[in-house]
């Protein structure tokens, strides 16, 4: 038989099409026949195509979780499936870990390109179809700086440390890539802030946006920089219910449901909140730009009953700075065939099979030590401006309705301090302060770091960043946090593990610095225990069986013992 005859019997079984009368079995009940044979094993298919679409919404995930665990099918049952399912069914079997790739069709074929043109001056023309309202200075900034900079001009500067912004702009940096791919990068970088905005969403789908990104994604295969960013732009995007419908139609789902079954968990992680957002059926939460769960990733029977929230500090990063110690001296084909033996972020891979039963958030944020170096010059936050737009990313994903605990490294610290302060203040945040069980500082800072110290005294960090200045010991704002928040964790009771380095850490090939000495990481409550590990260092773990990574998974199992048994 013909596959088009059995899509043509699919769609009347599963009810796309006028019934005719019910006959004598259960099965053909629900699923009536055509003229056509049909061997009795393939009435499960139809079965669960019938179920799918049941206006149950228990029937529907069942049927969902049944066919994910399906993988004896032939080829063209598991393209009836795809070619039949609706949406909702197509995103609940991408977020199914055991899901069978054959469910999801190649995405359609993408339009040609314009005469004449180029994948990067069509993504130049999509940026500048954009809005220029609504913009922050750091928006407005990648966006005149991809325009404005030819790829004549940046492959006459190939290999030399590049200037950008002309008239002066104090941005400077030295890139690798070819000139394109640079351009590629910056308008990447532009768009991903305007995908922030939702009517500039609303154009990027209008334009043509959507096809245009499958495209770049496709070329920069071997370019996972490039990847990220374009999935960071249809995260945003799939945060407005009203576009899921066109994410879908292009083929996007199948493109993350690959990468899902990537080993790489940053790929993992971008594509995992991709189909968060767009997955309605189970998750409430939103998941907005730089908050990504680690655990659970798929869809899953396990209840969650605690959050562990993970903040980096000063140039960190939402995956590197969790990762395991010495990382360069280990194979990395070894390090996929044993996950115990070395991870890339541990509490993906040691903390959720340790503690299956919380959600796993790692949130990501830009830092630099100096203005000089700085992403976009024009971009000054200071703790508390942080505090509060990670405060409020947070809460759309669901943080405060759960018991929690905070776990940071360094400047990430004092973010979380500031937030937990901030949250105390308004009503709307009570819930974020009633369910915080406890907090883990990595080498906090408390009452500033010889850091800044060494970037005014020394001066070898030109412009020392806001950041790095606020670290100052005799800064009025550190001293004023670190007074209200230790009166506020003594009032609310937090149980507080802190950690401290004993060895100095190498800043560039010139500096070894101490970078938090132990008097500035004591808090003034809770547990304080020195580690002999540099700066970096103090959070990364050397094995899964060091002190380090089971002292924290103790504290985190005793300061939840009561809720993970409820």
């Amino acid at each position: 038989m013909s596959l088009a005859a059995y899509c043509v019997i699919c769609c009347r079984r599963i009810g796309t099409s006028t019934p005719p009368p019910k006959r004598d079995t259960y099965w053909r009940e629900i699923t009536p026949f055509s003229t056509v044979d049909i061997e009795d094993h393939e009435c499960a298919l139809w079965l669960l195509l019938r179920k799918s679409r049941s206006g149950d919404k228990t029937e529907q995930l069942e049927a969902v979780q049944e066919m994910s665990e399906t993988h004896h099918w032939h080829d063209y049952q598991y393209r009836i499936i795809a070619q039949a399912c609706d949406p909702r069914v197509l995103i609940g079997l991408a977020r199914s870990k055991e899901s069978d790739l054959r469910f999801f069709l190649p995405p359609p074929p993408l339009p040609s390109l314009k005469e004449d043109s180029s994948i990067e001056e069509e993504l130049r023309q999509l940026l500048a179809s954009l809005p220029q309202t609504e913009l922050d200075e750091c928006t407005q900034y990648f966006t005149s700086l991809a325009l404005n900079e030819s790829s004549q001009s940046l492959a006459a500067q190939k290999g030399g440390l590049w200037c950008f912004g002309g008239n002066g702009l104090p941005y400077a940096e030295s890139f690798g890539e070819v000139p394109s791919a640079t351009v590629e990068m910056f308008c990447l970088e532009a768009i991903v802030k305007h995908s922030e905005i939702s009517t500039h969403c609303d154009k990027i789908k209008a334009n043509g946006g959507l096809q245009l990104l499958q495209r770049l994604y496709q070329f920069h295969k071997d370019c996972p920089k490039v990847q990220r960013n374009i999935m960071r732009i249809i995260g945003n995007m799939a945060l407005n219910e009203h576009l899921h419908s066109p994410i879908v139609r292009s083929g996007w789902v199948s493109i993350v449901a690959e990468a899902m079954k990537s080993h790489h968990i940053m790929k993992v992680s971008h594509a995992a909140r991709i189909l968060a957002n767009l997955d309605r059926e189970t998750v409430q939460e939103k998941y907005q730009d730089g908050v990504y769960v680690l655990h659970p990733q798929h869809r899953t029977s396990q209840p969650i009953r605690a959050d562990v929230l993970f903040i980096h500090g000063l140039m960190g990063a939402a995956f590197k700075t969790w990762r395991q110690q010495d990382s360069e001296q280990v194979v990395i084909e070894k390090a996929l065939e044993d996950e115990d033996r070395y991870t890339t972020c541990w509490p993906k891979t040691w903390l959720a099979r340790d503690c299956p039963a919380l959600r796993i958030i790692s949130v990501e944020y830009d830092t630099t030590l100096s203005d000089w170096r700085a992403r976009c010059p024009m971009e000054r936050k200071s703790i508390a401006f942080r505090s509060n737009e990670l405060l409020r990313k947070l809460r759309a994903a669901g943080v405060g309705d759960r018991p929690m605990i905070w776990i940071s490294h360094s400047m990430g610290g004092l973010l979380v301090k500031k937030m937990l302060l901030e949250a105390s203040k308004k009503p709307e945040m009570s819930t974020v302060i009633n369910n915080t069980r406890g907090i883990i500082f990595y080498s906090v800072p408390h009452h500033g770091s010889h850091l800044a110290e060494y970037s005014v005294n020394i001066r070898y960090l030109l412009f020392p960043s806001l950041e790095v200045k606020e670290l100052s010991k005799d800064s009025p704002a550190l001293k004023a946090l670190q007074d209200d928040f230790l009166e506020f964790a003594k009032d609310k009771n937090f149980q507080v593990l802190s950690f401290v380095e004993t060895l100095p850490t190498y800043i560039g090939s010139m500096i070894k610095l101490h970078v938090v000495p132990v008097e500035s990481a004591d808090l003034g409550i809770g547990d304080l225990i020195p580690v002999d590990v540099n700066h970096l260092n103090i959070c990364k773990p050397k094995k899964k069986d060091a002190f380090l990574y089971q002292r924290t998974l103790r504290f985190i199992r005793e300061t939840l013992a009561k809720d993970l048994e409820n």
